[in-house]
Order: structure tokens, then C-alpha cells, then sequence
């Protein structure tokens, strides 16, 4: 092949890589395998190799690992990276909302609302679009320069697209999925190595890693939340500097959710604390911040955080009980989730009887056997989850938790996820699917339809009254049937039609979220309401336009 054509080729992997990158990390809608992107990237290096004057800075290939450093620099941060004030309290951020109703002398202020995801801090500088610097968060005024270890961290492009300012510093964390860091744990016991904690721990350590390659391995990826220092004013509220870094090719932080006033805050809040244990990552809170940047600057900061944020946490409790059986709960997409039956336990003022063990992956991690004895963590309103096993504890009668091959409400045999940790069933007919789907469209963070809880669900496909989401708005058509149901009477029936009528009054996107859409989630939701504006409108949308 001649040196032009080697040329027209590297073009064009750097083209395509770049494509799917931002598919994979952006867009959450990957069109190839790993398999194949793992070919064009060892296409693309042995080419680059060949032809080292061909070499640039903002290649794919300088994303796959460089050689091991000596040691990292310190940065100072051109503007500092402050902490957030923390709220353990609903009264504590209705308070705090008060007061910035005061200072700033408006009424029903609008905020974002997103996941404080449990990650590490990272700026990464641009200038002209090229990535120069990764930075950590250090002492706040002071970080660490880890570039080498940045430019191998997903989602983060080695060069931005479009218009972009002269000058970026944009914020955000390096996570873990959930899903990557049971892989990687599971590999690290297969190999007598020590486990981690938690996913944070493992970022931690891989970003301060001096070599590379070695970071690579426990599959980063960083979501921007915020921006440091910018050479242009281009933005009026966060949610349009979020909109703005995605188009340039940033993965953005998910999930993010806004609200006037602080009723519909807090509603809000309730709504995303419900999602939480569907999250395909690990968080201690929500963050919540004044959308309008002019509003922030006229706040300003203290010495350690800015006043127009605050991170609403709940407090964590653990207890020790004993677990009674091991069952599988079968989700709304057909995820099957190991849950360990608890001798029931007080933690925190509640009773507790049940924690999620996640996943197959999770079940050998944790080593947990029916019998054990274990100690499980629940953290505000969040569903409780087992911590670890106490060893010491065993009698020799525990038994061993085999995961099923067929799914215990279809039988239908269940496959794994391709490169997954997640089994799930593939019947589309599934009956537990049906009803998961049905009581999640009626929750809060859907439809909010007021007399439609998880049982009356149960109740009414059992008696084969419902049998899909528009059947639920079939139901004023069968008012003497739903009398001879149990503890039904004329005023729950009314209460239960007037709150399907009201949610034919819901906005779009509560439509969409409830529609069990994978990928489409409240803030997906939201951003496609926007962008269409009826659901008509985005049936008739392509592939690529979507």
C-alpha cells in the first residue's frame, strides 16, 4: 500500500474511532462490537507506527496507554475546586432556599437536580479543542497533573468538535460502572489479589497510578458536572453548558433534573431517590444547584464552597442479621436480581427484611451463602444491601446459592449479557416483566398515578383485568368488575380512575420515562420533550436524527 493511501486510511480510522467513541460514551448507542473497535485501534497503531511522521497529538491511539512516568507534577487550579456544603435534612435545604430567595430577591427559584455520583474529581483543560492537561482536585487550589492517565480515562476526547472556546476547563468524575467494577473484582479474587472496597477506591488508585497502561485495565469514565475557567461567556443556565460540551463531545453527568420553587424540588428529589437502585452506578446523594449562572455569581463562595449548591446525602447505618433464603426477583427488562431474605433487623428506625445482592457477579464476590451471617448498610431512603460476610460466624450449615439457568416466573432459559455481568430473560411475555413494567409506569417517577400501587397491580392482573400499559386505561369500561376484587371499594375504584385520568394530563417526558425505553430515563426523557415536543413527532423520527 502506498504511503498516500496508508494516509487516507489513518484519516479515516481517526474519523471513525472518534465516531464510535462518542456513540459509546456520549450517546449510550454503540453500533459496533469491542471486538471490532479493538481491530480498527490495532489498525490504526500498527499504520501510526509505520508512519511515525503521521503521528499527532489528538489520535485515538494516544488513548490506548503511553509508557510509565517518574512522578506527577502540581497544578494550581485557576479557579479553585471547592467542596459542596453538605444536607443531611429536608428542613436544611428548604432553609437554604429561603435564604437565597432572600439575598437574591426572587421567588420560585429553578434548579438542577443530579446524582452525586460517587467518583473521583477530575478538570481537564482545553485550549483551541486539544486536550493539554488533566488535572485532580487535590487540596482544591493545588492538583495533581495526570494527563498521561486522562487521555486513557472513556468518554474523554483527546481533541472537542464544532465551535469550541479558545480556552475550556471542564469538571466532572471518573467512575466505574457498577457492572465494569464486578468484572474487575471478580478478575482480581480469580488472581489472589485484594479486592477493593468500592468503585471509587479502584478510580482513586488507577489515576494515580504512574503507569498507564496499568489505569487502562479498570475501565474509567469520566461524566462533566461543572465548569472551572472558560475563555467567553457563552452560557445563561448550566443546563445549557451541559447541552453545549455533549455537542462538542462530552459524556455529560445522566439523570440530571430540573425544578421551580422548593415544592417541586423536593418531589423531584423523592423521585431520583426512588431511581437509585436502578443506577448503573454507585452514589452518595443528590446535588442540587441554581440553574442560572448569573444568579451564582451574584452569590459567589465562601473559603470552601460555593453558596448557590448544596449535596443532599443521607446518613448510612449498618446492622448484622442472619439470611434466611436467597431468592431472584425478575426486573421491568428482564434483569434477574439475586435479593438475600433477612431475619428482619431495625436499622436506622425501619425494619428490615430484604437487601438486593445486584447480581450473579456480586454473589461470588461477597462469598454469601443461605445462613450466613452478614452485615448490610442502608443509607436514608435508599433500598438496604448486604456489605460483607462474617466468616467467623459460619456453623458448617450454611449452603451454597446457585443461580437458576431458567427464569422462575416463565422458565424460559435466561442468557447473560454479552461482556455483562446481568442475566437476564429473553421472553418478552414474560408475566413478572409485565408487572414490574406496570407498577413502575404508575410510580412517582412516571406517570405519579395517585391509587395505582404494587398491589392493586398484582391484583389486577391476576384477575386478567389489565394486560398492558393502555389496558390501564381500559379500567373505567370495567367498574363492576373491579368491585368484586378484594378491599376494592366504590371510593378506592374512583380514586383509582380519576388518578388515571389526571396522568393523561402528565407532561411528555413522565410518558416517555414510564414507557420502559432502555437508555430513556427521566433526563433522556426530558431532553427528547424538548427536542419534538409531541410523541407523534418523535415516532417519526430516523435512527440518526434521534
Amino acid at each position: 500500500m502506498t504511503s498516500t493511501a496508508d494516509h487516507t486510511e489513518i484519516q479515516r480510522l481517526r474519523v471513525e474511532l472518534e465516531r464510535h467513541n462518542r456513540l459509546y460514551y456520549v450517546d449510550a448507542a454503540p453500533e459496533i462490537s469491542d471486538r471490532e473497535f479493538d481491530q480498527m485501534m490495532a489498525r490504526l497503531i500498527d499504520l501510526e507506527e509505520k508512519h511515525p511522521e503521521l503521528a499527532t497529538i489528538d489520535s485515538p491511539s494516544r488513548k490506548v496507554g503511553g509508557q510509565p512516568i517518574d512522578g506527577f507534577e502540581s497544578v494550581a487550579h485557576r479557579v479553585p475546586m471547592l467542596s459542596i456544603e453538605n444536607a443531611f435534612e429536608e428542613q436544611v435545604i428548604r432553609d437554604w432556599d429561603g435564604g437565597l430567595q432572600k439575598t437574591l430577591g426572587q421567588e420560585s427559584l429553578e434548579y438542577s437536580v443530579e446524582y452525586k455520583i460517587d467518583g473521583v474529581a477530575m478538570a481537564l483543560i482545553y485550549e483551541r479543542g486539544v486536550l493539554v492537561r488533566g488535572v485532580t482536585r487535590g487540596n482544591g487550589a493545588v492538583g495533581d497533573d495526570i494527563t498521561s492517565n486522562a487521555r486513557i480515562v472513556g468518554g474523554v476526547p483527546l481533541r472537542l468538535q464544532g465551535n469550541v472556546p479558545e480556552e475550556l476547563e471542564v469538571r466532572g468524575e471518573v467512575i466505574i460502572l457498577n457492572e465494569d467494577f464486578a468484572q474487575y473484582q471478580a478478575a482480581q479474587v480469580r488472581a489472589g489479589e485484594e479486592p477493593f472496597k468500592n468503585p471509587r477506591n479502584a478510580a482513586a488508585g488507577a489515576l494515580k497510578l504512574l503507569d498507564p497502561r496499568i489505569a487502562r485495565e479498570r475501565h474509567l469514565r469520566f461524566l462533566a458536572h461543572g465548569v472551572g475557567f472558560v475563555s467567553e461567556n457563552r452560557w445563561q443556565k448550566y443546563t445549557d453548558f451541559l447541552d453545549d460540551v455533549r455537542t462538542m463531545g462530552l459524556p455529560t453527568t445522566p439523570g440530571v433534573m430540573l425544578a421551580s420553587g422548593i415544592e417541586k424540588l423536593m418531589l423531584v428529589c423523592q423521585s431520583m431517590i426512588d431511581l437509585v437502585p436502578e443506577l448503573p452506578f454507585e452514589v452518595d446523594g443528590l446535588v442540587i444547584k441554581l440553574n442560572a449562572l448569573t444568579q451564582r455569581e451574584e452569590l459567589g463562595a465562601t473559603s470552601k464552597s460555593p453558596r448557590w449548591v448544596r449535596a443532599y446525602k443521607w446518613e448510612r447505618y449498618e446492622a448484622e442479621t442472619k439470611v434466611r433464603e436467597i431468592t431472584i426477583q425478575v426486573g421491568k427488562t428482564g434483569t434477574l436480581t439475586p435479593v438475600a431474605e433477612l431475619e428482619p433487623v431495625e436499622i436506622a428506625g425501619t425494619t428490615v427484611s430484604r437487601a438486593s445482592l445486584h447480581n450473579r457477579d456480586e454473589v461470588d464476590r461477597l462469598g454469601i451463602r443461605i445462613g450466613d451471617t452478614v452485615v448490610v448498610e442502608k443509607a436514608g431512603k435508599i433500598i438496604p444491601h448486604v456489605l460483607w460476610v462474617n466468616e467467623a460466624a459460619r456453623t458448617g450449615k450454611e449452603r451454597e446459592f446457585h443461580f437458576p439457568t431458567t427464569c422462575p416466573e416463565c422458565s424460559t432459559p435466561v442468557h447473560q449479557d454479552d461482556g455483562g455481568v446481568y442475566i437476564r430473560c429473553p421472553n418478552p411475555s414474560c408475566p413478572a416483566q409485565l408487572r414490574e413494567t406496570l407498577i413502575f409506569f404508575a410510580s412517582r417517577p412516571a406517570m405519579d398515578i395517585d391509587g395505582l400501587g404494587e398491589k392493586l397491580v398484582e391484583q389486577l392482573l391476576q384477575n386478567h383485568l389489565v394486560s398492558s400499559i393502555p389496558s390501564l386505561y381500559e379500567l373505567k369500561e370495567k367498574r363492576d368488575q373491579l368491585l368484586q376484587l378484594e378491599r376494592l371499594g366504590q371510593k378506592s375504584i374512583d380514586k383509582l380512575l380519576a388518578g388515571l385520568e389526571a396522568s393523561r394530563s402528565q407532561p411528555l417526558w413522565r410518558l416517555l420515562t414510564g414507557m420502559n425505553i432502555r437508555h430513556v430515563g427521566q433526563s433522556n426523557a426530558q431532553v427528547l420533550e424538548r427536542a419534538f415536543g409531541t410523541l407523534d413527532a418523535i415516532a417519526e423520527q430516523s435512527a440518526d436524527s434521534l
